[in-house]
């Protein structure tokens, strides 16, 4: 089997003394992960980090087994963000949350797409963090769990709606949700529209909502926690005081 396609590198760790196994994040084949001779070097490295965009050749005898991939590097990758660490811990963070929550080799173009979007707001320093809430609730929405943001759950009204129901993931209204307020969780406005701007707390919100059914859907039934890197990221944006 063979194919060409293009990528994002998820995770990538040393095998052997001079290669690597990478996971992968393609545009037509899923999340992927291969074999890359050489993947150890110092030049390869660069080139492997979380985030960075590639175009993959990949190859086995037989398609159960990990196949061998060889990578052509596309743009600057993470590199462009050294500066910034905090854009770093957030990319970090989609690309592990990505990695544990995409099954293997199925096709999730939502998926690459939505990363390839939420890496080219990176450079938006303040937007980046809302744009990851999207990420997450996309990514959601392509592994069948989507957020039904469209009216309220209680009412059908789509108008002042503020509240998310925290077990069936549908919007509820101000009026509807007022008795039940401790047990909804808030809707940031910036989740129902693009033109609405973002307020204070509303980034938190966000990631809590979005958390919320990452956990109750795809990592709570593989037994798997929230990944690391993105409660490490939720803990230093707190700490810049940018959620």
């Amino acid at each position: 089997m063979e194919w060409e396609d293009d990528a994002f590198v998820l995770t990538a760790r040393a095998h052997g003394e001079t290669g690597a196994i990478i996971e992968l994040l393609t545009a037509e084949h899923g999340r992927h992960a291969a074999h890359v001779a050489g993947g150890a070097s110092r030049r390869m490295k660069p080139f492997l980090q979380a985030g960075a965009r590639v175009i993959v050749r990949y190859r086995s005898r037989v398609s159960e087994q990990l196949g061998a991939a060889t990578l052509e590097p596309v743009g600057e990758g993470p590199s462009a963000l050294f500066d910034d660490a905090l854009a770093l811990m957030g990319l970090s963070a989609a690309a592990a949350v990505a990695s544990g929550a995409l099954p293997e080799r199925e096709p999730h173009p939502g998926a690459f797409y939505g990363l390839e979007a939420f890496i080219a707001a990176l450079a938006a320093i303040e937007a980046w963090p809302a744009v990851l809430v999207r990420f997450e609730a996309g990514l959601l929405q392509d592994l069948g769990f989507g957020l039904d943001l469209s009216r309220c759950a209680a009412t059908g009204t789509v108008d002042d709606l503020v509240w998310v129901s925290p077990r069936t993931g549908r919007a509820v209204s101000r009026q509807a949700g007022e008795p039940y307020k401790d047990k909804l969780l808030p809707l940031p406005p910036f989740l129902l529209g693009a033109q609405a701007g973002l307020g204070p707390g509303d980034v938190a919100a966000g990631l809590n909502l979005t958390g919320h059914f990452l956990e109750q859907f795809v990592f709570g039934p593989l037994n798997r926690p929230l990944p690391p890197a993105r409660v490490w990221m939720i803990d230093k944006l707190r700490e810049a005081g940018r959620v």
